[in-house]
């Protein structure tokens, strides 16, 4: 009776293994997952790709698309799957659209704003410097004190 219940126990867990494995047999398929898990984003991982997340959430979304491939879906319609279900949070390179204008434009707007503010930082700093005119006597005393430092020397 013991030995049923394991029998049981253990079978979903081989199913499981069964689909972890790699698409060996298929090496276009595993290129395929390859190019695909580059080209998406971890959704536990803020900055790794699909391919370099060791997070059990990215194993859980490379066998999703081992399965894909497996059912012969594009890849095209794989990440729009993927788009649906996630979000565009999902691609590594999101896509151009009005919601990410600012992800794309931010850095080089923020650029811009700092070499501009540093530009009319230095031109308010400018102003503000003031040539002194010197007296004749204070040329004289500036010369004596160099030359006095340079005799030290």
């Amino acid at each position: 009776m013991r030995w049923l219940l394991a029998v049981i126990l253990l079978i979903p867990g081989l199913a499981v293994a069964e689909e972890a494995k790699p698409l060996a047999d298929n090496p276009v398929a595993e290129a395929r997952l390859k190019a695909l898990a580059v080209e998406l984003r971890c959704l536990v991982c803020q900055n790794q790709t699909l391919a370099d997340s060791n997070a059990p959430l990215a194993e859980d979304l490379r066998r999703e698309v081992r399965e894909m491939i497996a059912k012969d879906m594009s890849d095209q319609e794989i990440i729009d799957f993927l788009v649906e279900r996630y979000g565009d949070f999902v691609l590594y390179r999101p896509r151009w659209k009005v919601s990410t204008t600012l992800l794309w434009l931010g850095p080089f707007l923020l650029l811009i704003a700092g070499a501009t503010a540093l530009v009319l930082a230095l031109r308010r700093r400018q102003k503000k410097l003031v040539d002194v005119a010197l007296s004749e006597e204070e040329r004289t005393r500036v010369a004596q004190l160099l030359s006095e430092g340079a005799n030290r020397l």
